[in-house]
């Protein structure tokens, strides 16, 4: 239990670090606009999966030419910053998980106003039977 628990401490310090790093100190315009969103460890801290996302409407394959060219200095300011016995290798993967979670709320909303272009409204719902509906 104690080994998950470091790993989860040095995950979230790895990406504070990297967030401040990439805000502050990288200057390639190929990450302008990176987010680190998560960083996942390896229980034995070998391996660092950075996820990011952009911000700005960049290009998803400059920024992640621009990380990999900038992954050496990150990798590097990491280890003089956390002091660990060996730094994790990083490996950046982009996080859709914000662009699939905006595809189902405009699902959600597509299917909303089909049913109220459809002539129906919140209490026509066919499911809830007529006794269970509060404005009967």
């Amino acid at each position: 239990m104690t080994q998950g628990t470091r790993t989860r401490r040095v995950a979230e310090r790895v990406r504070t670090e990297l967030s401040t790093l990439l805000a502050r100190n990288v200057r390639d315009p190929g990450v302008l606009g990176v987010t680190i969103t998560d960083v996942r460890m390896t229980a034995d801290l070998q391996l660092a999966r950075v996820y990011y996302t952009l911000l700005t409407s960049s290009d998803r394959r400059t920024a992640a030419r621009g990380l990999r060219r900038v992954r050496a200095y990150l990798r590097r300011e990491i280890g003089q910053r956390l002091q660990l016995r060996q730094v994790p290798e990083i490996r950046f993967l982009y996080d859709d998980s914000t662009e699939r979670q905006d595809r189902i709320a405009r699902l959600f909303d597509d299917i909303a106003r089909e049913r109220r272009e459809a002539g129906g409204n919140a209490g026509d719902d066919p499911a809830i039977e007529p006794e269970d509906r509060d404005d009967v």
